[in-house]
């Protein structure tokens, strides 16, 4: 039942939800063609893109608080996953929404905090070397997802769960990875 009302809630994608009420287009049609904070930050800049993010951070505290209170530990990794999972293909805006980051951030925020706190860290320092928003959402999502698993022993569930989560996160990136290797392409050939 957690995990259910964990996608039902990470459905709800506040970048779709805020720009019908803007009167803008849908954050899908531009840039990256999805519904997360970066969109947001590009289409309407960075005080809306802060909204978006805090609103994500919110809710995805919210699902964990009630994964924390229902779940046994072992199990706790699997609501992020439905999380990010909502998040990604929301069940209200089409199955097209965002990518999922923030969400498993927030999660992550009570579950692991210190995990969350490294995590954001390290997409800095990546951020600052590289200059890939994608990219660096790679090194904070493996550092979420170890800190989903570490706390809870390392269990079968626990891992799995967190596992499944970054490699969610990873296939969400997939058309930033594709435009990457083709803007890698064209500037090697002669």
């Amino acid at each position: 039942m957690v995990c259910l009302l964990a996608y039902l809630a990470g459905s709800v994608n506040f970048a779709i939800i805020f720009f019908k009420i803007a009167g803008k287009a849908d954050p899908r049609l531009g840039f990256s063609g999805n519904a997360g904070t970066t969109n947001v930050y590009r289409q309407a800049g960075r005080l809306w893109a802060a909204l978006i993010f805090a609103l994500d951070i919110g809710r995805a505290l919210a699902v964990a608080a009630l994964a924390l209170y229902f779940l046994d530990r072992a199990w706790l990794a699997w609501p992020g996953f439905f999380l990010i999972l909502g998040n990604t293909f929301p069940c209200f805006h089409g199955f097209r929404g965002g990518k999922g980051v923030a969400n498993y951030l927030g999660f992550t925020l009570l579950v692991a905090p210190w995990a969350a706190l490294a995590a954001c860290t390290l997409w800095v320092m990546v951020y600052a070397v590289v200059r890939r928003p994608f990219v660096a959402s790679f090194f904070m999502a493996a550092a979420l997802a170890a800190g989903q698993a570490q706390p809870l022993d390392v269990s079968w569930p626990a891992l799995s769960g967190a596992l499944t989560a970054f490699i969610l996160i990873v296939f969400n990136h997939r058309e930033n990875i594709r435009q990457y290797r083709r803007e890698r392409n064209s500037t090697s050939c002669p």
